[in-house]
């Protein structure tokens, strides 16, 4: 029975993107596996048509079985759980945490978390302000690949994606989850469309990020005991993601230090601003 279930409201800044379209899917599907009766019921958009055209909210509703709402305020108070979507445009996630945190629900907000870290900062300065329990994360860290990873001193990732900006994410969560030091500086070198991004961290333990458009995600290691790891990333991380989005809602705890998150948005904006400096070492 629906009118039973612990109903998920979708805040986005356009609603007919990949993330919107596919985690409804995933929530029905742990749902069916686990026994958990979460649905998304609720939807509110800032822009009701994608700017590269498609679905409008309400054709989107509409498939989906869910309920338009006119407000930020009217969603958060109708839902248990929220979600901020908007991954494409980091920049809008602070004006909507503002007017949604303060309704106390626990809350997932979708990688890019924010545009940098400042704003980062502010996003969880706001959460501790109304005592409000979110988490963010790329759904790379869930990649069960990674788990044969643990107490290696340096990583090599490579991955791709539309654009280095939006996509780098996924890398930093990776070598972040993997290494769990505070990292210290970044280094950008380009060679044609592919970018090679340096951290060096604390406990001298290091990534080396490789980006380019069409490279999948990898990941290569050196163990203590000197063997090399290399795994394709090819498991179901967003499902992953997904079945620990659930669990935070239960539990309102999330699976690891809101710190981290703040250390993968210190090394993207490193990395961003490190683009204007070839080669050299920007310090975070």
């Amino acid at each position: 029975n629906r009118t039973l279930m612990k109903t998920i409201g979708f805040i986005d800044y356009y609603i007919d993107e990949w993330h919107a379209n596919n985690y409804p899917r995933l929530i029905k599907e742990i749902c069916k596996d686990t026994g958990r009766d979460f649905c998304v019921k609720y939807v509110w958009t800032e822009e009701d048509l994608p700017p590269q055209g498609g679905k409008s909210t309400d054709e989107w509703c509409i498939d989906h079985g869910c309920e338009k709402c006119e407000t930020i305020e009217e969603l958060c108070e109708k839902s248990d759980y929220i979600l901020i979507l908007s991954p494409s445009n980091p920049e809008k996630h602070i004006k909507y945490a503002e007017r949604a945190l303060k309704y106390k629900k626990n809350t997932y907000i979708d990688k890019t978390f924010a545009p940098d870290y400042t704003e980062a900062e502010k996003i969880f300065d706001i959460a501790g302000k109304y005592r409000t329990r979110i988490f963010s994360s790329s759904a790379l860290r869930y990649a069960d690949e990674l788990d044969g990873f643990a107490g290696v001193k340096s990583i090599i990732t490579t991955g791709g994606g539309g654009n280095l900006p939006e996509y780098i994410i996924h890398q930093i969560e990776m070598a972040q989850k993997v290494l769990a030091e505070k990292p210290l500086a970044v280094k950008v070198e380009k060679q044609g469309i592919q970018y090679i991004c340096s951290t060096a961290f604390k406990n001298g333990k290091k990534s080396c990020m490789i980006y380019s458009p069409s490279m999948p995600f990898t990941a290569c290691g050196e163990t203590a005991d000197g063997r090399d790891i290399f795994k394709a990333i090819d498991s179901d991380y967003f499902k992953n993601l997904m079945a620990d989005i659930l669990r935070f809602y239960e539990t309102g705890e999330p699976s690891f230090d809101a710190l981290q998150t703040l250390d993968v948005m210190r090394v993207r904006t490193g990395v961003i601003n490190a683009l204007d400096s070839p080669g050299e070492y920007i310090t975070l």
